[in-house]
């Protein structure tokens, strides 16, 4: 985080539907404010044509010094050489990705609302690790439910930044960032309606809420 940063900063999730005229829409958001990353989640598809996919967007997200993170395919982020890899639980461990992809790659992961894979995930030397879902989503099927206290714990005793995950919008995010949230993963509260106004509101929260010291 640089001082011109806010504290919190968003970080975007694509939907399933990357094709089209999505890349066309990811600029719109990438121009409507600050995004630190974006993730690139695609479900079904070969890895061959998820590298075609990913082509334009990576593309664009370079052009603006965004973050481009595989989610759960290690071998795909190290073909298309990505920033860095998202892992569940059952995507591989943080060590096989360090070897795979450098030193220098982001490896996230999702700990769902649990303590222990959280510190376990920081002891394997991951870069962030993802708390979620913190409230309904349409995005994905919920197994697990987290609470702001899981975010306030993890900031006060961890230098790791955590990524909160799961329903956010510009209207339910403020407990989240106030709780210690650094980054705010958002997929539905964008592309399911105008993403760059849902960009702009996402960022007048993030300049406008700060978090809890």
């Amino acid at each position: 985080m640089t001082a011109e940063t806010p504290d919190c900063q968003l970080y975007l999730i694509s939907p399933l539907e990357v094709g089209g005229d999505f890349p066309a829409r990811l600029e719109r958001a990438l121009d409507a404010g600050p995004v630190a990353a974006f993730q690139f989640r695609v479900k079904g598809v070969d890895e061959h044509e998820a590298v075609r996919l990913a082509e334009p967007l990576q593309r664009i997200c370079a052009e603006r010094e965004v973050a481009f993170i595989v989610n759960d395919s290690i071998s795909l982020a190290k073909r298309i050489r990505a920033d860095g890899v998202h892992l569940g639980q059952s995507d591989g461990s943080v060590q096989e990705a360090r070897e795979r992809l450098g030193r220098d790659a982001q490896i996230g992961v999702t700990c769902h609302a649990s303590r222990h894979l959280a510190m376990e995930a920081g002891e394997e030397g991951a870069d962030y690790v993802a708390f979620g879902a913190f409230f309904p989503t349409a995005t994905k099927e919920i197994e697990h439910r987290a609470e702001p206290e899981i975010l306030a714990w993890w900031a006060a005793l961890f230098e790791l930044p955590c990524v909160a995950i799961g329903g956010i919008t510009p209207e339910n995010c403020a407990p989240l960032i106030e709780a210690g949230a650094d980054f705010l993963a958002v997929s539905g509260a964008v592309w399911n309606g105008d993403e760059a106004a849902a960009v702009r509101a996402f960022a007048e929260k993030l300049t406008s809420v700060s978090r809890q010291s």
